[in-house]
């Protein structure tokens, strides 16, 4: 890996977020593909990492903490990309968590007009690039995501040890 201060890599961190977030909100919004659950729960790593970012800016201490919540939420980035890539795979089986919607506790009115609602299943790739679908980049990205942060907390701990 190209050796950057800690500074550039952190930088980096939030730049992707950003990007990812401004073109997953692009394909939805603009080119109009609707997406999963799943695929929306993919989001929130990117902004909470944004956020957490932006609070390491703001307060220049507990430099480790900022640096072992990305690693948490990259962590859970990969495993919930990798759980999505089995479902569209046909690994896994689709959970309640690509259900639109529990009908049971739901009136009469609210079933109707759910109805009329798109329910994007888990397991269809609405979108691809190169023939690859958004949460296989998703696992890439999250993947060295997670390698930058790994490499930010050992930069942090050199720091501490000087």
């Amino acid at each position: 890996m190209v050796d950057l201060g800690k500074k550039s890599y952190l930088q980096i961190l939030f730049f992707l977020s950003f990007l990812i977030l401004i073109s997953a909100l692009t394909i939805q919004y603009i080119f109009g593909y609707q997406p999963c659950n799943l695929c929306i729960i993919e989001r929130i790593p990117y902004g909470l990492a944004i956020i957490i970012l932006t609070l390491n800016y703001i307060f220049k201490k507990d430099q480790i903490f900022y640096t072992i919540l990305l690693l948490l939420v990259f962590s859970f980035s990969i495993i919930i990309s990798v759980y999505h890539f089995g479902i569209e795979q046909g690994f896994i089986e689709e959970s309640a968590v690509c259900a639109s919607k529990n009908i049971d506790l739901m009136t009469k009115e609210q079933v109707l007009n759910s109805l009329k609602e798109l329910n994007i299943s888990c397991k269809d790739v609405a979108f691809r690039i190169f023939g690859l679908s958004l949460t296989t980049y998703n696992i890439f990205v999250s993947i060295l995501m997670f390698v930058i942060s790994i490499k930010i907390f050992l930069l942090n701990n050199n720091d501490i040890k000087k």
